[in-house]
C-alpha cells in the first residue's frame, strides 16, 4: 500500500506543532502580579542607587544628605520588593518567575546597601 503525498505532508505539518502543556479548556498560566511589582521595586531601588552615585560624582562628595537619603529609600524599596515577591509566591496557578527574580534582585540590593552602611559606620 502506498501513501499519498497529501497524508505525508499533513503528518509533517502536525509534527511541527507544539504540544499543549495544559488540558483542554484550561487557560494558560499568567504571571504573578505581585512578582512584577517586586521587579519594579528592584528597578526603583537600583535607579536610586545610580542617582546617588551620579549626585555624589556631580557634587564632588558634598551632598551627603541626598546620598544617605537615597540609600535609605533604596533599602526601603528593596524591603517592599522582597515582601511583594513573597506575597506573589502565594498566588495560585500563576507563573512565579518574576517573584523569584524580584526576590533575588531585592535581596542582593539590600545586602549591598547594608554592607555600604556598615562600612560607613565603622570608619
Amino acid at each position: 500500500m502506498t501513501r499519498s503525498k497529501k497524508n505525508t505532508k499533513e503528518r509533517i505539518r502536525d509534527k511541527g506543532k507544539k504540544r499543549k502543556t495544559r488540558k483542554y479548556g484550561q487557560a494558560p498560566l499568567k504571571y504573578s502580579h505581585m512578582g512584577t511589582h517586586s521587579c519594579w521595586y528592584a528597578s526603583g531601588a537600583f535607579l536610586l542607587i545610580i542617582a546617588s552615585v551620579w549626585i555624589a560624582f556631580r557634587m564632588h562628595g558634598a551632598a551627603a544628605g541626598f546620598i544617605g537619603g537615597f540609600g535609605i529609600l533604596a533599602m526601603v524599596f528593596s524591603g517592599l520588593g522582597v515582601r511583594a515577591g513573597v506575597k506573589g509566591l502565594r498566588e495560585r496557578e500563576k507563573r512565579y518567575i518574576f517573584c523569584k527574580l524580584g526576590i533575588t534582585a531585592n535581596v542582593l540590593i539590600l545586602l549591598v546597601m547594608c554592607i555600604i552602611f556598615i562600612g560607613g559606620i565603622r570608619k
